[in-house]
């Protein structure tokens, strides 16, 4: 019996331990993610409910300065444009930023190639994703080639000899690193004026990009951005501007989850096999125990308690392994990702969450109680007295 009961201990181990860390690895590309959005995203995006591009007022500008929590807003522009450089050319995101945009963000951290310096010396300069960098074959050593933009006019002339596209060049002036299937395969960040040239506006702008302080209470001072900026705006936080991003992390995560709680099911019927001989070998100790008094509903929940006793072990010996895996693979990164030389990290990342220790603690009980239930029950029939004796 000690041999069958440690096989159910075991099983209930490897899956406790498998899922604390399936989890954590989930969490772990999350985090990663998240923290590569953040370089790009600000805290807050207000952007028009309806249209485009809008024009902020003077005193919306000042009022949103004036909230507690604000740290900086920068204005911003974005279109689609067409790119050219050298025989190369691409459709991409033109993104015409202020001065502030490096503040709100972290932008000028990613600058792998170059420096994040939109203009000096009476010259604009374009920060390209290293997507766009691949390919539009760009080189930061040539000083020659000039980016060129192409942006179809807004209001075209019925003069036939006016083209319907405008072209302005500007200087290659470093590469951005932020996340390689999203921003770095179509961004390309230019200074606010020369988008706003390009794109034939004054003063509008796509969106205003606001930086919090760290200890800011965020949902009142959202609320209070909300408030200023009236009800044809739309105030996003981090979260709701990648909101479909974050949920199909989510749902992948808690797919992974259900997938190996139901192979936990499957362990779990060694306990139940484990159990049931139990059941077989102190058939004549329980008839003994209902004699003396034992009733029905102890018995049963001898061998309940059996259950949870395993599954407290297997959850004990299962949190132990996941924890130092976890701590260990942060540590040393000692399983690594295949072709991590195109990535930013060359190993899976991990970060354990109370909540997910939470959860499955309560999951693998309750499987243990279930896997308990049947052999206890029949347990609590057993006759007082056997039959022959």
């Amino acid at each position: 019996m000690p041999f069958i009961s440690g096989i159910s201990v075991f099983g209930i181990t490897l899956g406790t331990a498998a899922l604390i860390i399936i989890l954590s690895v989930f969490n772990g590309f999350g985090d990663l993610l998240s923290s590569l959005f953040d370089k790009f995203n600000p805290d807050i995006k207000i952007t028009a409910v309806e249209g485009k591009v809008f024009t902020p007022t003077a005193i919306q500008l000042e009022q949103l300065r004036k909230l507690e929590g604000v740290e900086y807003i920068s204005q911003t522009l974005e279109e689609n444009a067409m790119f050219e450089y050298g025989k190369n050319t691409d459709f991409g995101i033109i993104k015409g930023v202020d001065e502030w945009f490096d503040e709100v963000t972290s932008i000028d951290t990613t600058v792998v190639r170059g420096r994040y310096e939109l203009q000096m010396d009476g010259r604009n300069f374009a920060i390209l994703g290293l997507g766009m960098e691949h390919k539009l074959s760009a080189s930061i050593a040539d000083i020659i080639s000039t980016l060129n933009i192409y942006m179809p006019k807004r209001k075209v002339s019925s003069s036939l000899l006016q083209e319907p596209i405008k072209k302005r060049r500007i200087n290659f002036g470093g590469t951005f690193v932020v996340q390689q299937s999203d921003f770095d395969e179509h961004y390309v960040v230019v200074p606010l004026d020369f988008a706003r040239e390009l794109l034939s506006y004054d003063t509008e702008v796509s969106s205003l990009e606001i930086k919090l302080y760290t200890d800011v209470n965020k949902p009142a001072t959202l609320a209070a951005i909300e408030k200023v900026m009236g009800s044809g705006f739309a105030v996003k936080d981090r979260y709701q501007q990648n909101e479909a991003f974050f949920k199909i992390m989510n749902i992948e995560k808690w797919i992974a989850y259900v997938i190996l709680s139901f192979t936990l099911v499957l362990v779990a019927f060694n306990m139940v096999g484990s159990l049931w001989m139990l059941v077989i070998e102190k058939k004549q100790d329980i008839a003994i125990l209902k004699s003396m008094g034992a009733t029905s509903k102890m018995v049963r929940n001898i061998f309940l308690s059996e259950g949870l006793l395993l599954s407290l072990f297997g959850i004990g010996i299962g949190f132990f392994i996941a924890i130092t895996a976890c701590l260990l693979q942060q540590k040393f990164g000692l399983i690594r990702l295949q072709g991590s030389d195109s990535f930013l990290i060359d190993a899976y990342p991990v970060s354990m969450q109370l909540w997910d220790f939470i959860v499955i603690f309560f999951t693998v009980i309750l499987i243990g109680t279930l896997a308990a239930l049947m052999p206890a029950l029949r347990a609590s029939r057993i006759d007082s007295i056997i039959r022959g004796e």
